[in-house]
């Protein structure tokens, strides 16, 4: 087997990659049978240069290979048929904006496998870069409590050569005494908010401290879903019927955004379950929160001020509550929103070493064909020019008809 690391093609440039050189130095020692190549790119945060160094050969022609990994979608005109592919393809939701991608997949008889779609037998996901989005984004999120109260500066995090960096940038924090923030959320998301904090000053306290008690120093509280959604009947909260139909239920975020200065949002959120806070939450004159770093970037959903996703370039916009209407960021009246839906790519290096961790451990030897529980299979969403029965939700989609 021959596998290539493609250059990515997308635009905006992504300087992420599935495999940093080390460890495609360890796969070419470890795993002799298989064959590597690097094709070359100049975006890449990870150098060329860095990769011929450990004796990895350089192409600018992967139509060679058999399996093709790369980060983000591939470009229509860039894809190679008959090959195996593993990128992330923004398809399996039926996004409207990729059905064209899905099908000349299709057409050009590839087998993808989507990266966000490999699961164990549990069906618990194997590979993400979620963990990096709760970094950058709680980040973000204290880097723009700063520039809102004018209080300190931290350096912005994609200019910094790699986490390492930022975090030491947190030493800069000036936070008031009364400071609270409070985060939603409990996995991989919202532990790599937490990794930040931990590097902080921000001590955590309980759900019901955050609300009733004062404090002078700062602090933290994360949410779970039963401690701001209630039942609309007044009946107790059971999260296992909350999941299996969130419907009758409303929020109770309101007790939280009464006292927090900021609010990291790390959910999951399914799109028949309650707002987290409505627009007519953020008119309400005891809402208090003054930046919100909306990592997980639902547009115009659960979190109201969430308009449209911000950028790597431009972090930062304004939500007026009573204009219901973007703003100036730095406009008085204005909660300060954080919604960049790339965040891993401010940290392409370390992003990329954990997601190479994660393709090794979980996925190198089901591609190899050391596959027990048929992981390859159950993440390929076409082969041989079909969608494979665990995507046949997407027929209708794949011809224009969903």
């Amino acid at each position: 087997m021959k596998i290539g690391l493609i250059k990515e093609g997308k635009t905006p440039p992504d300087k992420r990659v599935p495999l940093s050189p080390k460890q495609c130095k360890w796969i070419k020692d470890n795993y002799r049978h298989l064959e590597l190549v690097v094709q070359k790119s100049p975006i890449r945060k990870f150098k060329d240069e860095t990769y011929a160094a450990l004796g990895l050969t350089l192409v600018d022609d992967v139509s060679d290979c058999d399996v093709l990994l790369g980060v983000k979608e591939v470009p229509i005109e860039d894809l190679i048929p008959n090959k195996k592919y593993f990128f992330f393809s923004h398809t399996f939701k039926k996004q409207p904006y990729n059905r064209k991608l899905l099908q000349a997949i299709i057409q050009k008889n590839i087998q993808l496998i989507d990266w966000e779609t490999i699961t164990n037998a549990k069906g618990e996901r194997l590979i993400a870069f979620g963990r990096f989005a709760g970094i950058v984004g709680c980040y973000n999120g204290l880097l723009g409590y700063g520039l809102k109260n004018n209080s300190y500066a931290l350096k912005r995090a994609h200019l910094c050569e790699d986490r390492a960096e930022m975090e030491n940038e947190l030493a800069n924090l000036q936070l008031p005494s009364n400071f609270k923030l409070v985060i939603t959320g409990g996995g991989r998301v919202a532990g790599g908010a937490l990794e930040v904090i931990a590097k902080t000053n921000i001590q955590k306290v309980s759900p019901e401290d955050f609300i009733a008690k004062e404090f002078n120093f700062p602090v933290y509280t994360q949410l779970d879903v039963e401690d701001y959604v209630k039942r609309e009947d007044g009946k107790p909260f059971i999260k296992s019927e909350f999941y299996k139909d969130p419907t009758n239920h409303s929020s109770s975020f309101m007790n939280y955004a009464e006292k927090a200065s900021l609010y990291v949002a790390c959910h999951y959120w399914d799109n028949r379950a309650p707002y987290i806070f409505s627009r007519e939450d953020v008119k309400n004159p005891n809402w208090n929160i003054k930046i919100v770093a909306d990592v997980s970037c639902d547009i115009d959903g659960p979190v109201a001020s969430t308009l449209r996703p911000s950028t790597i370039e431009n972090p930062f916009y304004g939500y007026n509550p009573t204009l219901e209407k973007e703003v100036d960021f730095n406009n008085e009246n204005a909660v300060g929103v954080m919604a960049v839906d790339n965040l891993p790519c401010e940290l392409p290096k370390d992003a990329s070493e954990e997601f190479g961790k994660m393709f090794i451990n979980h996925v190198l030897e089901p591609l190899t064909g050391n596959d027990t529980e048929d992981i390859i299979f159950r993440a390929s969403e076409t082969i041989n020019g079909k969608l494979t029965p665990h995507f046949k939700h997407l027929q209708d989609y794949l011809e224009g008809k969903d």
